[in-house]
């Protein structure tokens, strides 16, 4: 659970990948575009630009490499060629990179056109409900910790935080111990330590947290139709707080 210094610089490596290719995914993510063309685009940047590998194609039985979950999807939404981004979505891109053994996992909303003014604040709570969790890490403090802040965040501004799903520690494997909760009572779970690297990546929905999974053995959508919005960043325990191993340039002003 606890990740040497020389394991944490390969992590810092594929956090930093993985940054760059939302920065070329910014480029691409529009009206009119597939989420299968986002995929293959993913897919081809990852493996011929940078010379990694999407760590979620094959986990799983998965055969794609990334989850695409658009409106009341909360999460592994599949690519498809015939799922075209229209104007007024909101796009959750999930994407997954391993670098010379290690896995670095994130996620980023885009809004899609002219959104409508919910979608929004839901988009920007659930962003910051994702930083409230970021900014409560340090040793000492407690998974309990994290859930509460985004929990509270969330709760205060009318949304929902999703239960079923969770984050997760991650390293060599895309999921290992702990999980990490985004609902939760201060005080309470494991105490962090210097050195532990897990995501945090919190799933909030416009109504009820409640969800079901579609016949597809994947998709997960919002059992009230409503929209869901998740963020998602790679996080390692520092000896002051947290650093962002999946850190984007326009969110250095973040820390």
């Amino acid at each position: 659970m606890i990740k040497s210094k020389d394991e944490i610089d390969l992590m810092r490596e594929s956090g930093r990948l993985l940054a760059q290719v939302f920065h070329a995914l910014d480029k691409i993510v529009d009206i009119g575009v597939s989420t299968m063309e986002i995929n293959d685009f993913v897919e081809s940047y990852i493996v011929h630009e940078l010379q990694a590998r999407p760590a979620s194609k094959g986990q799983y039985g998965y055969q794609y490499v990334l989850n695409s979950s658009i409106n009341e999807v909360v999460c592994h939404g599949i690519p498809s060629s015939t799922k075209k981004l229209r104007n007024g979505d909101i796009v959750n891109i999930d994407i997954t990179l391993e670098k010379n053994g290690f896995i670095a996992d994130s996620s980023k909303m885009y809004s899609i056109g002219d959104i409508t003014p919910i979608a929004q604040r839901l988009v920007d709570n659930t962003y910051q409900a994702m930083w409230k969790g970021i900014l409560s890490v340090k040793p000492g403090a407690t998974l309990g910790d994290i859930g509460h802040a985004i929990q509270q965040h969330a709760e205060k501004q009318g949304f929902s935080v999703v239960r079923d799903y969770c984050g997760h520690g991650i390293g060599r494997e895309m999921h290992e111990e702990p999980q990490v909760l985004h609902y939760g009572r201060p005080n309470t779970g494991l105490k962090l330590q210097e050195g532990m690297v897990f995501t945090i990546e919190p799933m909030i929905n416009q109504g009820s947290y409640k969800t079901k999974q579609k016949n597809d053995g994947w998709t997960v959508v919002t059992r009230d139709k409503k929209l869901s919005a998740q963020w998602e960043h790679t996080i390692l325990v520092t000896s002051s707080g947290a650093e962002v191993l999946t850190l984007r340039e326009e969110e250095k002003q973040q820390l």
